[in-house]
C-alpha cells in the first residue's frame, strides 16, 4: 500500500492538472493532457490501492463527467491489457477506449490471420470518444459466436470508420459515444475467447464506475451546499437544511461503502465481486438521483439555468447512470442476497 504522502502527491497533480485544461478543448483533448502528464499511470484494481483508483476517478467525475467517461475507460482497457495481456504494447502518449457493449444487430466478427493478428468486420455501437481516441479493446466474436473475443486496434488505419449520426445525446454530448465500423481492419487478439467477462478484473472494474457516479454526485452537492452556507440567515430555511441532510445521508453511505468495497477487493484480489459491485454501483445510482432531485427542488431554477457548470452536470449525469442496469441489476444482487450464506446484514 502507498503511504499517505504519496497518494496526496497523486491526487494533488490530478487536481492542479484539472484545473489547467482548458474547459472548451474538449474530453479527448483532456485525456491526452492526462496521459502526457503520466496521470494515467494509477494503481491497477485490487493490488493494495483500489480506493486511490476510485478516488481519483471520482475526482476527475466531479470536474467533468464526459472527461470522466473517457478517463475511466482508458483506465479499464490499460488494466484490461495488464490483466489479460501483460507486456502488450502501449504506444507512448496512446489514449484507449474499452468498448463492450453489444447492440442489437450491431455485432462486430473477426477472422483469424497469422499469430494474434485478425480482420475486423462489422460494427460496434457505443464507443465512447472513437473518433479522438488512438487505440481501442473491444469484444469481438468468431463465426462460431460462442464466446467473445478481446482485440486490440489502433484507431488510425483504413478500414476503420466512425460515425456520431446516431448520437443525438444532450446530456454527455461531449462523450461522443459513436459507431465505428469497421471493413477488414486489422486487430490484435488480446488474450483467450471468454476472458473479457471470466477475469476478477471485469466486476473489480465495474465497481470503479460506480466513483465516477459518485464524483458527479459531489459536484451538485457541493452547489447545494454553498448555496445554504453563503446564503443570509432568512434564506436558510429547514426545507433546504433538511434537503442538505437526506443529500449528506445518502453520500456518506455511497462513500462508506464504496471504501469497504475498494478494501474487500484488495483483500480478496480473486475472488468474484459481482455482489458488491452491483452493491456499490446500485448505492451510487440511488444516491446520485437523490442529490440532484434534492438540489433542484431546494434551489429551485437558478442553478440549471444561470450556473454552467450545475447545468451541465445535471444534464450529464442522469445519462452517465443509465450505464446501470436497474431492475435487471438489482434482481442480479437479489439472486446473490437469496443464495448467499450466513448473515449478510450483521454488524
Amino acid at each position: 500500500m502507498s503511504p499517505p504522502g504519496a497518494r496526496a502527491c497523486l491526487r494533488a497533480r490530478l487536481s492542479g492538472a484539472l484545473a489547467r485544461l482548458d474547459p472548451d478543448a474538449g474530453p479527448a483533448q483532456g485525456l491526452a493532457e492526462l496521459v502526457h502528464q503520466g496521470l494515467d499511470e494509477v494503481p491497477l484494481p485490487a493490488q493494495g490501492r483500489t480506493l486511490m483508483r476510485w478516488q481519483l476517478l471520482c475526482a476527475v467525475a466531479e470536474h467533468d463527467l464526459s472527461l470522466a467517461k473517457l478517463y475511466e475507460g482508458h483506465l479499464d482497457a490499460l488494466a484490461v491489457l495488464a490483466e489479460v495481456a501483460p507486456g502488450t504494447p502501449r504506444p507512448v502518449g496512446s489514449t484507449w477506449g474499452m468498448w463492450a457493449s453489444e447492440a442489437p444487430g450491431g455485432r462486430t466478427r473477426f477472422e483469424a490471420c497469422a499469430a494474434d493478428e485478425v480482420r475486423l468486420n462489422g460494427r460496434k455501437a457505443w464507443c465512447s470518444g472513437a473518433a479522438r481516441l488512438s487505440h481501442g479493446v473491444l469484444t469481438a466474436w468468431s463465426a462460431d459466436g460462442t464466446k467473445p473475443q478481446l482485440v486490440r486496434v489502433a484507431m488510425a488505419q483504413p478500414g476503420v470508420c466512425v460515425s456520431d449520426a446516431a448520437w443525438q445525446a444532450v446530456g454527455m454530448a461531449a462523450s461522443a459515444s459513436g459507431d465505428i465500423t469497421f471493413q477488414d481492419a486489422v486487430g490484435h487478439r488480446v488474450g483467450d475467447a471468454g476472458a473479457y467477462l471470466q477475469r476478477p478484473g471485469f466486476w473489480q472494474g465495474g465497481a470503479g464506475i460506480a466513483a465516477c457516479w459518485h464524483g458527479g454526485a459531489l459536484a451538485l452537492a457541493n452547489t447545494l451546499r454553498r448555496a445554504i452556507a453563503e446564503a443570509p440567515p432568512e434564506q436558510r430555511s429547514a426545507f433546504r437544511m433538511a434537503a442538505l441532510g437526506r443529500v449528506d445521508v445518502a453520500l456518506q453511505s455511497t462513500a462508506a461503502l464504496l471504501r469497504e468495497a475498494a478494501r474487500w477487493i484488495d483483500e480478496h484480489p480473486a475472488r468474484d465481486a459481482s455482489a458488491l459491485a452491483l452493491r456499490v454501483r446500485l448505492c451510487a445510482e440511488r444516491s446520485a438521483t437523490l442529490v440532484l432531485d434534492e438540489a433542484g427542488r431546494a434551489l429551485g431554477a437558478t442553478p440549471f439555468c444561470r450556473d454552467r457548470r450545475f447545468a451541465r452536470m445535471a444534464a450529464d449525469l442522469p445519462v452517465y447512470l443509465r450505464q446501470s442496469h436497474a431492475e435487471r441489476d438489482l434482481a442480479a444482487l437479489g439472486e446473490r442476497t437469496a443464495a448467499a450464506e450466513g448473515a449478510p446484514w450483521s454488524l
